[in-house]
């Protein structure tokens, strides 16, 4: 018999999905019954049976405070119309609120945990600075939900390590499914004979931008003809705008891939990650990485093989390994060739993650 999921996340969705998220939901459909739990995007078409959708709220600094405030009704609803076997959940913060609605709904529905990245980061180092006031009260909620929830999955050495002093193993370690298509579409183009650095993330507190915009100007005074180009948009703006770079907030991935191709390397000067997916796609564009000793990323870059690691928050480490780089073409031909030999182990196919996936409700019922 098929197990029937309910996936829960604060992930915004459009509908009718777009194709490269419609083959991941597919391949997990034909594997078990699903049904998903999420927000719905500023634009949507609806159409999919398979989406439980909450609509923005206004103003729009209260709608992730709605969100996780109904959350365990909205979980608690579900459980009792549809009831599922097992609640997978995005972050401890879903989590929480699944494992508050599986006594309010008297289920027995197992409760999984996907843990991404540190979850503190949502309080100290995204959005408003108010957040931090929040840490008293979500930092023992996570732990608690981590700690009770019925099976954990880690995605990385780095997310495995945040789990174990709480007394926790992960039952599975792999990672997200990344649609690669766009960057796998054909061979890695030759390096440009030009110095190009490319940003690509959300700008965000935790990807280190104000430190990439510290140690931009020395680059460009060490590194004749270097440039510098941002991909990306978010509460960061200042940090980026002083620094004559070429600034596009939102590119389609084909885009990406042909911003990676212009690149030499892209830069990742992030406080914290879970499993940078940009580092992937550079890697399948035969890319190397300077980026920094926080996370995830020392998971996928490997410090002299397929990029430079330098520590977080020091803008002199980062423009120094950016000049070296830069100025050494024969370390950036290695560097991109280990790159290119790097992306290997961290491509699937959606079917490949659906069974993975598959693997750990069974193990979550078995327990």
């Amino acid at each position: 018999m098929r197990p029937h999921v309910l996936f829960v996340g604060r992930t915004r969705y459009r509908l009718p999905l777009d194709p490269s998220l419609a083959r991941k939901w597919d391949a997990l459909g034909d594997a078990m019954d699903v049904h998903v739990l999420a927000r719905a995007a500023e634009r949507n078409g609806g159409g999919d049976a398979r989406f439980r959708l909450a609509r923005p709220v206004r103003p729009r600094a209260l709608d992730g405070a709605a969100f996780y405030v109904t959350l365990p009704l909205r979980i608690a609803r579900e459980l009792r119309r549809d009831r599922p076997d097992v609640v997978m959940t995005q972050s401890p913060y879903e989590a929480a609120a699944a494992l508050a609605a599986r006594r309010l709904a008297g289920s027995e529905a197992r409760v999984v945990v996907e843990l991404h990245g540190d979850w503190r980061t949502a309080t100290r180092l995204y959005g408003s600075p108010l957040r931090r006031a929040l840490e008293p009260l979500t930092e023992p909620v996570a732990r608690a939900a981590l700690r009770r929830a019925d099976v954990v999955r880690t995605i990385s050495g780095y997310t495995t390590d945040l789990i174990r002093p709480l007394g926790r193993e992960p039952a599975a370690v792999f990672p997200a499914y990344v649609d690669l298509s766009a960057f796998r579409a054909r061979p890695p183009a030759p390096l440009p004979d030009a110095p190009r650095v490319l940003f690509v993330g959300v700008l965000e507190r935790y990807k280190g931008v104000d430190v990439l915009a510290e140690a931009w100007p020395a680059v460009a005074d060490r590194v004749e003809g270097a440039t510098l180009r941002v991909v990306g948009n978010g509460p960061e703006t200042t940090a980026i705008e002083g620094l004559g770079a070429r600034w596009d907030r939102r590119l389609a991935p084909d885009e990406v891939a042909q911003a990676l191709d212009e690149a030499s390397l892209l830069v990742l000067p992030s406080r914290s990650e879970g499993l940078p997916r940009i580092a992937i796609e550079a890697f399948c564009r035969g890319r190397p990485i300077v980026g920094t000793r926080a996370g995830g990323t020392p998971d996928i870059v490997e410090d002299g093989v397929s990029g430079l690691l330098v520590p977080p928050e020091d803008p002199r480490a980062l423009a120094d390994a950016l000049v070296r780089c830069l100025s050494d073409r024969t370390l950036l031909e290695r560097l991109a060739d280990g790159a290119r030999a790097s992306a290997e182990p961290w491509l699937q196919t959606p079917e490949e993650f659906a069974g993975r996936i598959l693997d750990l409700v069974e193990h979550a019922l078995e327990r």
